[in-house]
Order: C-alpha cells, then sequence, then structure tokens
C-alpha cells in the first residue's frame, strides 16, 4: 500500500506533492509555517472522515487535521493533511441554547446564526478561527471571565476513533475522553461535530479606542484602574500598535455582556484621556464581534509570542513602555480572571488559569524581519521575566514549543495516558501532540 493508493478512499477532492494546487492546499494560515505533508485530503463528510481514517491505520500512517490551519505548528512532515473544512452546517436550537456545527464551521457562522437569538458561542476574536481546533485547545475569548473556557461549553462530540469507527462521545458515554478531547487538543480522535451550549447576551455593548503613542502611559493607568475592579462580564484588553510606516498608537478593546448605560460607567475613566483618534464605542451586534479588534481575515506570514503573566502592576509597565515596540506590529496583553481561575466540576484538560493577564507578542514573519522579530520577542519577555509563569494556553503555542507547556504535571501524565490507551498506533498528530 502506497501513499498514491490514498486517491480511492475520499469522495473529495486529494492532492499529492506533484499536483497542481498542491503546495495552496497543505498551506497553514500563517505562511511562515511550512506544512511538508505527504497528500492533502479534502473530507466532504463524516463518512468520508472515517474512511480515511481506516486507511492510515491500514497503511500505518498518520492524519493531522485542520479546518482552517490556524493553530498549525509546522510538524508534518509525511502526514495525511485532512481538511474539515466542508463540514460546516450550522444548527442553533434556540430553545436549549446548543450549536451543533460541524468541523469546518468558523466561528462568525455561529455568531451569525446565533446572535440574532439573542445568543453567544464563547469565540475568540478572530470570527474566520474555526470552531473546532479553538474549541479542542480550550479557547480563550471575550467572554471567558463570564463563562470559562470554549472547551467547557462543549456538551457532545461526534468522532472518528483511531479504528475508523464514528461514535458520540459525552460525559456520560465515556468521561475520559471527553475530558482529553476538552482542551487536550486534537490527539485522540478526529472531531466531525460538536455541540456547544450558547449563553444569553440581550445587549453587548463594546467597541475599540485608539489614541496617539504618546498617550501610552495614561491608557495603560487606566487599564490597571478599570482591570483592578472589572466585574466578569467586562474584558478589557490593551495593545501598543506599531504598523508599518505608521506612528505608535495604543488601543483598548472592549467586551461587555450588558446594557450600554453600564458599560459607559464601567468604562468613564477612559473619558479623562485627551485625544483619541477614533471610538468606536457602542451597541455591538453579536454577529459583528470580530469587528472590535478587526484582525486580518486572509493568511499572513506572522511570528507570535504568547505568556502568561502573574501579576501586573506599575512597576511591570514600566519595564514593558521602557522601548519602542518596533520591529513588532503589537504587544497585547488581555485581561483574564474570574471564571477562568475557577474551573466547575465539568472542566476539560484545560484546568484553570490562575495568571490574571495574557501577553502576546506579534511581528511580521518577512525574511527581512523575522530575524530582529524574534530578537524583540526575546527582549521582551526576558525583561519581564519576573512576571512570567511560564505556562502558555494551548492553543497559543508557538512553533518550537510543546505541550507540555499548557498542562500541570498531572493533566499531562492522563493526557498522555489517554493517548495510549485510544491511539496506540498514532494514526492522529495534534498540532502540538501530548507525547513527543
Amino acid at each position: 500500500m502506497t501513499i498514491n493508493d490514498v486517491r480511492g478512499v475520499s469522495k473529495g477532492r486529494v492532492l499529492l506533492p506533484d499536483d497542481d494546487g498542491f503546495e495552496q492546499a497543505a498551506a497553514a494560515w500563517n505562511l511562515t509555517v511550512r506544512q511538508p505533508v505527504a497528500a492533502v485530503v479534502e473530507a466532504v463528510d463524516a463518512d468520508d472522515v472515517a474512511a480515511l481514517v481506516r486507511y492510515a491505520r491500514r497503511a500505518g500512517m498518520t492524519v493531522t487535521a485542520q479546518p482552517t490551519g490556524h493553530g498549525a505548528s509546522g510538524d508534518a512532515e509525511g502526514l495525511i493533511l485532512l481538511r474539515t473544512g466542508l463540514l460546516n452546517d450550522v444548527e442553533v436550537r434556540a430553545e436549549e441554547r446548543v450549536a451543533r456545527v460541524g468541523a469546518g464551521v468558523k466561528w462568525g457562522q455561529v455568531l451569525a446564526a446565533a446572535g440574532p437569538l439573542g445568543l453567544t458561542g464563547l469565540s475568540g476574536s478572530a470570527p474566520g478561527v474555526g470552531v473546532t481546533g479553538y474549541t479542542l485547545g480550550g479557547g480563550i475569548g471575550w467572554f471567558s471571565r463570564k463563562y470559562g473556557f470554549a472547551s467547557d461549553s462543549v456538551r457532545a462530540i461526534d468522532i472518528v476513533d483511531a479504528d475508523g469507527e464514528p461514535g458520540r462521545v459525552t460525559a456520560e458515554s465515556d468521561p475520559e475522553l471527553f475530558w482529553a478531547l476538552r482542551g487536550g487538543g486534537g490527539d485522540f480522535a478526529v472531531v466531525t461535530a460538536l455541540e456547544l451550549e450558547l449563553y444569553p447576551v440581550p445587549t453587548m455593548y463594546g467597541g475599540r479606542v485608539i489614541w496617539p503613542g504618546h498617550r501610552t502611559a495614561e491608557v495603560y493607568e487606566a487599564f490597571l484602574e478599570i482591570t483592578a475592579g472589572a466585574p466578569r462580564e467586562l474584558s478589557v484588553w490593551i495593545n501598543r500598535l506599531q504598523p508599518p510606516g505608521a506612528s505608535p498608537m495604543v488601543t483598548l478593546d472592549l467586551a461587555y455582556l450588558g446594557e450600554a448605560a453600564q458599560g459607559e460607567d464601567l468604562l468613564v475613566r477612559l473619558d479623562k484621556i485627551e485625544g483619541p483618534i477614533s471610538d468606536s464605542r457602542g451597541v455591538v451586534p453579536i454577529a459583528d464581534l470580530g469587528a472590535i479588534t478587526a484582525e486580518p481575515t486572509d493568511p499572513a506570514p506572522a511570528i507570535t509570542r504568547a505568556e502568561l503573566l502573574t501579576g501586573l502592576d506599575t512597576d511591570a509597565v514600566e519595564l514593558l513602555l521602557a522601548k519602542p515596540v518596533e520591529p513588532l506590529i503589537s504587544a497585547q496583553i488581555r485581561h483574564l480572571g474570574g471564571a477562568l481561575s475557577e474551573p466547575g466540576g465539568g472542566a476539560g484538560a484545560s484546568g484553570a488559569v490562575a495568571e490574571p493577564y495574557l501577553l502576546g507578542l506579534l511581528g511580521l514573519g518577512l525574511p527581512h524581519v523575522a530575524e530582529a522579530t524574534r530578537a524583540k520577542q526575546a527582549e521582551v519577555v526576558a525583561d519581564l521575566e519576573a512576571y512570567l509563569s511560564g505556562r502558555k494556553p494551548y492553543t497559543l503555542l508557538s512553533p518550537g514549543e510543546t505541550a507540555a507547556k499548557s498542562f500541570s504535571g498531572s493533566a499531562l501524565a492522563r493526557l498522555r495516558e489517554i493517548k495510549r490507551a485510544r491511539d496506540p498506533h498514532n494514526v492522529f498528530r495534534a498540532n502540538y501532540p501530548v507525547l513527543v
């Protein structure tokens, strides 16, 4: 049996390295990440997925599943890349407050379907991110301070197991696998659909305020004051921006699960900072949630690094502001805490996040700036060493890092045990596998 035999397995498109369109089909969303896979298979339905897994099992090959490729690590040499983007059905059962989504569904689709019904899922900031990969890795987003990880809102999971058999996993049917899939990544099965709990959002207030760079210290002062007493319904993210060829800027991105008048009261401190370039605060329809940060929707070359901060005080801010952002494009800090630090009894593998702030550093991955970008990220991390926990959210791992950075020792040992038991022949490989 050779890789050429995969052509007869799927009803969807199958591409091998010599085929036209292979490079594009194999590309990750982050164009700095290369994926030297042996084949790309675009499944058209769950039966297609099962057939491919049975083929891989017989051939002694490994499958990595990616709807969009947002979390790709590049650790994919010789693998079969399974694209599940065509499994894109969305069903919202408003009376149950549940959404059933195929493996290829993006968050923007869920928000567009649920928002007009006064409901939301626990999406991140970018509507083009796939629901499945984001959720299998935990998923920290706008409403996590109120409701926790997206993975903890999963109610049922349709899978194909390592023998190529379809199944449905719930807390009752298979508690160990259910736990692992909610935050432990895609190492244990191919997910073909998720059922997610939705949450009521009668009104949401939010937006972005932008100031010129010379206001950065004032904006950080306000950020510390607001986050010190913020209710769980309020999420505030601060970002030092340095767009190529433009002047430095500082932004606050805001989302409040409540009425506009209450949101305005909570954020009145911002009105004391003079000279905003723009201020988009107002009532935000759930379907327009992605407009707050307006992140890029097309693939691009980027270098990212994330770190969890054990605290943020005036000394840390002084370190952050002592040097320019360049050559990075952005240095963002998100306020966490709330429900993320207190998972319920039904929590999945992500566990709790004790750290109250998340640092994200972004730069271009173009050849002429890549080395300087990585050096700057390392410099920022070294400056803040006293404030770093060393742990990182699974969905924010970067190429070269490992899953061990995302889990406690006991959680990682449990995940590895489940991997060995459920996939002893390594039919599946996540972007960041629990066994290396």
